[in-house]
């Protein structure tokens, strides 16, 4: 059984799992509907994103346990090459992973995007300079990819 953790945020309440590999999920959710099951892993994990909250980390150091199809694994490693307080469009991350053409496919992979802040899908935006969509499953998604790019550009 994964360890769970739930953390406070400026974008609401994260759920952070972790397996015996490493962090395996961090997520919005709208309340805490399973018993806490901490472990160290975890405690860092929160004490890493209240750091980037208060922009004061740039970098996450955590041992990631990614779950996904081999295209979407080599999206997620792209994304983590990013720069803090830089964004790519859809199709540099396409172009990035080998896969030229398939910008929608990497929409889709940052829409599933398991670790979200630490896998910085929000980093990625149009071509045109606009935001796109931001997969995360409630609340003002925009007005959260929006912050999230502010707080980096600071």
């Amino acid at each position: 059984m994964n360890s769970l953790l739930y953390e406070p945020s400026p974008i609401g309440l994260l759920r952070l799992e972790a397996d015996e590999n490493g962090v395996c999920r961090i997520a919005p959710v709208e309340d805490r509907s399973e018993p806490e099951r901490p472990c160290p892993l975890l405690e860092q994990t929160a004490a890493q994103l209240q750091e980037y909250f208060a922009g004061t980390r740039r970098r996450f150091d955590l041992p990631l346990s990614l779950h996904g199809t081999p295209f979407q694994l080599r999206v997620w490693r792209a994304l983590c090459d990013i720069p803090y307080g830089e964004t790519r469009s859809y199709s540099e991350i396409a172009q990035a992973v080998g896969a030229p053409k398939a910008c929608r496919a990497v929409g889709m992979a940052n829409h599933v995007n398991p670790v979200i802040i630490v896998v910085p899908c929000h980093r990625v935006i149009r071509a045109d300079g606009s935001l796109g969509g931001y997969g995360i499953r409630y609340g003002d998604r925009p007005a959260v990819k929006k912050y999230l790019l502010g707080l980096e550009s600071n």
